[in-house]
């Protein structure tokens, strides 16, 4: 068993929690992305499309993202693509982000009243003119407040890339368990790390229903 101090514990945390924010970054970004584009393929009413889509979303939204970062990671190996655990993890929060950003945008797109349609064609206003000016500003200020609120789930979801050796909050947390045998303390400061990165998103998103109000 290896001597640390509580000092030495916690820095060492700290310096695991920075690759955990940068993970959670590139997930919801390339996931924000890649949801962005989908919802531009959707709008072009192609029902080849909009099918390929649904597909996409319900395979990402209803299957564990554990199974998906096992299939980023082990998966690819067996077709001969061999991939580390950084952009497995990667790619496997960036699908699963993106299928999530996607039907919360879309249900935001939807939510706009159908009058906002009849008016802006009685101004003789096109499809594509009509979502650009009116339908597009009116749901981003509808899905401000859960896009941030989602981002909460992405910082989550993080620490399933432990499983498959990516070295970040949790997994840091398990090695230093592992040499000093002190459950009780290395994971209350995980938690406490997690806290202090996602309470504040949380805040945010509420901030931002009541500003847009946007509450229920």
């Amino acid at each position: 068993m290896e001597q640390f101090t509580t000092l030495e514990i916690f820095e060492n945390l700290l310096l695991a929690a920075r690759w955990t924010v940068l993970l959670s970054l590139i997930a919801f970004i390339g996931g924000g992305v890649v949801a962005g584009i989908l919802l531009i393929l959707r709008m072009t009413n192609n029902k080849f499309l909009t099918i390929l889509i649904n597909i996409y979303v319900e395979v990402f939204q209803g299957t564990p993202l554990l199974m998906q970062l096992f299939i980023a990671f082990f998966g690819l190996s067996l077709i001969g693509i061999d991939i580390g655990a950084w952009p497995a993890a990667s790619l496997a929060l960036t699908l699963f982000t993106s299928a999530f950003l996607c039907e919360i945008w879309r249900g935001c797109l939807d939510s706009v009243p159908k009058g906002q349609w009849e008016a802006c064609k009685t101004m003789g206003l096109n499809y594509y003119q009509t979502m650009i000016h009116v339908i597009i500003p009116q749901s981003v200020r509808l899905a401000t407040a859960p896009t941030v609120g989602f981002s909460v789930q992405v910082v989550k979801g993080t620490a399933l890339a432990s499983i498959i050796g990516f070295v970040e909050l949790t997994k840091a947390g398990t090695m230093l368990n592992n040499a000093t045998f002190e459950p009780f303390k290395v994971f209350t400061m995980v938690a406490i790390l997690y806290f202090v990165i996602c309470f504040p998103l949380t805040k945010y998103s509420k901030y931002l229903e009541r500003k847009l109000n946007v509450a229920s």
